[in-house]
């Protein structure tokens, strides 16, 4: 039986927005390094293959696409991309995927970050780009401005499915030019001959000279080539256009299914992307979301989530499936859902580190006991090319150079300019 790949998304007090007022919350340590390092740590004790870390541009909200006046539930959080950099150093195996916006945010500034991350956990480095269509977000910049109020019935529109097109072509611009910059240093670019006093080959740096209607970027990075070659990049989809996206640009795509039918259904519009896209290399990872709320008593993990619901004042909705129940009632539940297509699953604890901690130590081992989980890491990282990096775990090659010109390395060209890169 070919081992599923697990992964943990991994946001604040948990998934279900009374969380933090549960008795074995931790809300004081919220925003604090040694909350995420826990968190990561138990991840990694459970042999998981990488956790995602959840951003946005605005504060958490109760409302669709804008932003609410409620104050009894979690409002602020890190930066993802920062937290994960802290926990790069606080691991050694798991991978570490952040979110970042594709709507505000310089995708040069995105690629030296993610590329950064790779290079400091040896190769175990990811990213989910995200949109935003919130007029709040667009605010705190004052470059564009969107509707005011964009409600999913909205998306329905021509006008609505005119700002989807847009929101994900841009997207998936900024992912093409983030690959292009990783690419933009060949692999062995730096000399480091001290003899000879010569730190880099000029000529194993390259333009990559991207013009698109939103982003116009010279280049090369200022950050070597990851170890990665390529660090992952993961995308969360609902719908024709962002499969589409995850098809064109992504290795992991996250889907939300409601059953094991609807798992095969959707599996089969990735794979219809993929064909309409004209994709190439390998195919998309599909993982599932599940939202989790654990218990060995399953009457407890109801009355968990009842008591935060009652909490809350309203009965948790989510665009993943809810899961409530024992951790062998989900192991069941996986190893079904897996045979529709998928490779694997992102799981979202409903409350930290409370479901977290019963999918390390108690769906894991019975995962295990059936053969269908990992029971060890693979090699150490740094010991060959792929190997004990994130993309190796999931079966991904490491991605050629699409700039390697296999010149000598003591050819001397004149150097590139200052990096360069924007909005257009």
């Amino acid at each position: 039986m070919t081992a599923l790949h697990l992964a943990a998304a991994l946001d604040g007090a948990g998934w279900h927005p009374a969380a933090w007022r549960d008795p074995s919350a931790r809300p004081a340590e919220l925003f604090t390094a040694r909350y995420w390092a826990g968190l990561a740590a138990e991840a990694e004790r459970g042999l998981l293959d990488f956790v995602t870390i959840e951003d946005a541009l605005g504060p958490q909200s109760s409302r669709f696409a804008a932003p609410d006046d409620r104050t009894d539930q979690v409002r602020g959080r890190l930066d993802a991309v920062l937290i994960a950099a802290r926990l790069a150093p606080a691991t050694t195996r798991i991978g570490l995927v952040p979110t970042a916006n594709t709507t505000h945010t310089e995708p040069f500034h995105v690629a030296i970050g993610i590329a950064t991350l790779d290079h400091v956990s040896r190769g175990r480095a990811g990213w989910r780009p995200q949109v935003s269509g919130r007029a709040s977000d667009a605010a705190h910049f004052g470059r564009r401005t969107f509707p005011g109020v964009f409600e999913p019935d909205a998306f329905a529109t021509p006008e609505g499915r005119a700002m989807i097109a847009e929101l994900f072509g841009e997207a998936a611009d900024a992912v093409e030019v983030a690959r292009r910059l990783w690419d933009s240093w060949e692999d062995d670019a730096e000399i480091r001959d001290v003899p000879t006093g010569r730190f880099l080959d000029r000529d194993r740096l390259h333009y990559i000279d991207f013009e698109g209607p939103h982003f116009s970027v010279r280049g090369p990075s200022i950050t070597p080539r990851p170890p990665q070659g390529q660090p992952l990049v993961t995308a969360l989809a609902h719908d024709t256009v962002p499969y589409e996206f995850a098809a064109r640009s992504a290795d992991v795509v996250f889907i939300t299914p409601h059953s094991r039918a609807d798992s095969a259904a959707i599996a089969g519009q990735v794979r219809d992307a993929e064909r309409r896209t004209d994709r190439g290399g390998a195919p998309l990872k599909i993982f599932a979301d599940l939202v989790v709320f654990l218990d060995e008593d399953p009457a407890a993990a109801e009355a968990r989530k009842a008591r935060l619901d009652e909490l809350d004042g309203a009965e948790l909705t989510s665009d993943a499936e809810i899961f409530t129940g024992t951790p062998a009632e989900l192991a069941d539940v996986l190893l079904d859902w897996r045979e529709a297509g998928l490779d694997g699953f992102r799981l979202r604890p409903g409350l930290l580190p409370h479901d977290l901690a019963a999918i390390s130590r108690d769906v894991v081992p019975l995962l295990q006991r059936r053969s269908a989980f990992r029971t060890a890491y693979d090699t150490a990282p740094g010991t060959g090319p792929g190997a004990g990096t994130l993309r190796g775990r999931l079966g991904l090659p490491r991605p050629a150079n699409r700039y390697a010109t296999g010149t000598p390395a003591n050819a001397e060209r004149p150097s590139p300019a200052a990096p360069t890169g924007g909005r257009t």
